[in-house]
């Protein structure tokens, strides 16, 4: 996969969710919610300001992070499912 996000736009690939609850209770595909925590697998140059100023950006490749539920936008390449986001929809990033 090459792709290279413009600006202050990140690309996500999804952590798999847990199947099971705490109770040892099997959760089916269809009862689970999308995951809200992913890995950064492409960072873009930084937000531009009026200025012209270019702030880089928090998060790099590796990063494992926390957005929001319904931030971005779904992409499909070569069969894995990504999510292109804005960097301030990114809340945390795990330790």
């Amino acid at each position: 996969m090459n792709i290279k996000p413009l600006y202050d736009r990140v690309v996500i690939k999804r952590m798999e969710e847990e199947k099971m609850s705490a109770g040892g209770i099997v959760i089916p595909d269809s009862a689970t919610e999308k995951p809200i925590k992913g890995e950064v697998v492409a960072v873009g140059e930084g937000k531009a300001f009026d200025n012209g100023n270019v702030r880089a950006p928090k998060v790099q490749v590796g990063d494992k992070v926390l957005f929001g539920k319904y931030s971005g936008t779904e992409v499909k390449l070569d069969g894995t499912e990504y999510l292109v986001v804005k960097e301030d929809d990114i809340f945390a990033v795990l330790g």
